[in-house]
């Protein structure tokens, strides 16, 4: 296979800097996936989405073939010509809601599930999350995987990890289409000999690019670490490597860290609907009542369209009088804060100073800070991303 030509320009360590080609467009790693889970950036028009410096975005398979369903998306022409958007595009597997959404149960053939807007049945197995996938017409697929609940006992976990590998055979089979690549996931939990299985599988059956799933699901950002520590090692060195449902600055510098190249998660913009801005000094809360009288800009740094046109006061007047342009006004301010954060990172690879800009990191996003903002990681089954009953979105 070989869908998605990747390169890799530059290392510091198990950092890279590479380089992945699409059919819409080339890709610079690190990089940070906002996510567009229903077809569309939450609260920002895909003109502004261009300004913001994003190079990818993700969409969701399992809800877009709920609403609006695949086959009006591929009506249009695909997801690029629906959105208008001509960036790349990967769309996930639905293999997250294998983990996060009430079902009725698993079998080999495939998973059912109660839709959570009104309660139907419905089915999703490897080859019709396939099909769907290619009705989409995004650049990148994932094969449909078992994502694993932190705390699930190993003798349930060898059985997921093997059915997450024979899944995988079932979706490179039924994946035919020749402009989109097909990423496969491995799993494993919180066992490295599990994640060595996992991946002696996967890699055997051979993709595009390979994803590490079953993270942040509850476990910290320290156990993370520790399971990155021995799960990225037994990746291809020559294909991009996808950490899934990660975005915390802190977990994306040491991701890089131990050679992760693409990561995706809803916090930049979920977290602009509460009114929170990224920034190199780190994160302040717009809402607070010291931004009533505040006439500097969100982010006195940043040259976005939001920050070199509106002040603090005015960000902070929109969100307590309700106002949807403030939630479009701060999601283009931290989704254009994302994009510069992984292309700085990038840039410290090349220029041989990414244990500075580590180091950096650390000291601006300390994890103890990060730990009282975990509601951008993957939930556990009792507490979904932010703590609530609500899809993943973006």
């Amino acid at each position: 296979m070989n869908h998605l030509p990747f390169s890799i320009e530059a290392t510091q360590g198990a950092a890279r800097a590479a380089k992945l080609k699409t059919p819409h467009g080339a890709i610079q790693t690190p990089v940070f996936m906002p996510v567009g889970t229903q077809g569309a950036i939450r609260s920002l028009s895909p003109l502004h989405l261009d300004q913001t410096g994003s190079q990818i975005i993700l969409a969701n398979t399992y809800h877009l073939s709920q609403r609006p369903g695949e086959r009006l998306v591929a009506k249009h022409g695909g997801l690029h010509k629906m959105m208008n958007v001509d960036l790349p595009i990967l769309t996930d597997s639905g293999g997250f809601q294998v983990f996060s959404l009430k079902k009725t149960q698993v079998e080999e053939e495939g998973v059912t599930f109660a839709y959570e807007v009104d309660g139907n049945k419905t089915f999703l197995s490897p080859e019709n999350s396939m099909d769907i996938q290619q009705q989409l017409g995004a650049d990148i697929a994932m094969n449909f995987d078992e994502c694993l609940a932190f705390g699930t006992e190993k003798e349930a976990a060898i059985a997921s990890v093997d059915r997450t590998a024979r899944w995988a055979e079932r979706c490179k089979k039924a994946h035919t289409r020749e402009d989109q690549a097909l990423f496969g996931i491995i799993q494993g939990g919180f066992w490295p000999d599990l994640r060595a299985r996992s991946a002696k599988q996967i890699t055997e059956i051979g993709f595009d690019g390979y994803a590490l799933g079953g993270l942040s699901v509850g476990e910290g950002h320290q156990k993370m670490c520790e399971v990155l520590n021995y799960a990225v090692e037994p990746m291809p060195v020559e294909s991009p490597r996808y950490l899934m449902g990660v975005g915390r600055p802190l977990d994306l510098v040491e991701g890089v860290a131990r050679g992760i190249d693409m990561f995706d998660c809803v916090i930049a913009t979920r977290h602009s609907r509460s009114g929170m801005f990224y920034t190199d000094k780190g994160r302040i809360r717009i809402t607070d009542k010291r931004f009533r009288n505040d006439m500097y800009p969100p982010d006195t740094s940043c040259t976005c369209y939001t920050c070199t046109r509106f002040t603090r006061a005015y960000l902070h007047h929109l969100f307590r009088v309700g106002e949807i342009l403030a939630a479009s006004l701060t999601t283009i301010h931290n989704l254009t804060w994302y994009a510069s954060f992984m292309a700085r990172m990038r840039e410290s690879i090349v220029g041989g100073t990414f244990e500075s800009y580590r180091a950096w990191v650390h000291d601006v996003y300390p994890e103890k800070v990060e730990a009282t903002v975990a509601e951008g990681s993957r939930p556990t089954k009792k507490s979904r991303r932010g703590g609530s009953k609500k899809p993943r979105q973006g």
